[in-house]
């Protein structure tokens, strides 16, 4: 009996010290940066949000896991109720007279009080998701103090970006090009269908203005993990604002409906520190 406890006792004390020691390691990777994984990239039969790179999506997903505990109760309520109509009214086997088939509701044709319920209930609901709806839509619209300005054009089919702080040796702004690299000219670690030749080059915890223009049809430019969405619109200028709040490479593709080759004109914005976007701006121009 004592060997069997203190054979337990050791085992238990083991796997304290074992599970102790993974936490440790854990803890060591977080505080080292390492083995963090974010998703700044769209995978295959993926289910959730890519990973946030801005207030404004961190706000966007914040206020989608806020809406669905009114849509897991309202829908657990409504599937309670239809199951309760399935199983008092529904009609018995021709061999079993165990339910009434001659069942009449009292109130068949109207009630005050329900109709009462299910109309002022979902009322109080939108008021209630209205509030923090309207004010994140604003909070996207807004444009605080931008350093820097992107235009974007959207053709059939590709991105062309100008940096209209800027200007090259010949006095034009740095502008260029952008389209995706053919499956056949990836090299290892380029993503199929979202990398392109030309990246957009941004620098951290900066505030960015972007606007957007179609130059032929209408296109959208579209970042997820930047909760970037703005229409590209021929003779309009739509206007957006990012903060990215971390170094990464972020990807996304046009999401309008624009030709036969929509879905092949993705976009790479690439968020780098301050002394590495000068040193870019310095080459580009």
């Amino acid at each position: 009996m004592n060997k069997h406890i203190t054979a337990f006792n050791l085992i238990s004390f083991n796997n304290i010290l074992f599970l102790c020691f993974i936490l440790a390691l854990i803890l060591l990777q977080y505080s080292l940066g390492l083995g963090v994984l974010l998703l700044d990239a769209p995978e295959p039969w993926q289910m959730g949000f890519q990973d946030s790179a801005s207030p404004g999506y961190a706000r966007i997903v914040e206020f989608h896991d806020y809406i669905c505990f009114f849509l897991v109760v309202i829908s657990v309520g409504v599937f309670w109720i239809l199951s309760l109509i399935i199983y008092y009214f529904r009609v018995p086997s021709p061999r079993s007279n165990k339910f009434d088939r001659n069942i009449v509701l009292k109130y068949w044709t109207h009630g005050t009080i329900i109709e009462l319920v299910w109309t002022i209930t979902p009322s109080i609901i939108l008021m209630i998701i209205a509030k923090p709806s309207f004010a994140l839509l604003y909070l996207l619209d807004e444009v605080i103090s931008p350093a820097v300005t992107l235009k974007v054009v959207g053709h059939q089919w590709f991105w062309s970006f100008e940096y209209s702080d800027y200007e090259t040796e010949s006095g034009d702004p740095i502008e260029f090009d952008s389209y995706m690299i053919p499956e056949n000219d990836l090299e290892a670690g380029q993503l199929r269908l979202l990398d392109v030749d030309n990246k957009v080059i941004l620098p951290e915890d900066t505030h960015t203005r972007i606007i957007a223009q179609g130059a032929d049809v209408i296109h959208d430019y579209a970042v997820p993990s930047l909760g970037l969405k703005i229409d590209a619109v021929p003779g309009r200028l739509n206007q957006g604002s990012i903060l990215i709040e971390r170094l990464g490479v972020f990807y996304g593709q046009c999401s309008e409906i624009c030709g036969v080759y929509h879905g092949f004109m993705p976009t790479v914005v690439e968020s780098v520190s301050h002394i590495d976007y000068l040193t870019w701006l310095d080459s580009a121009a």
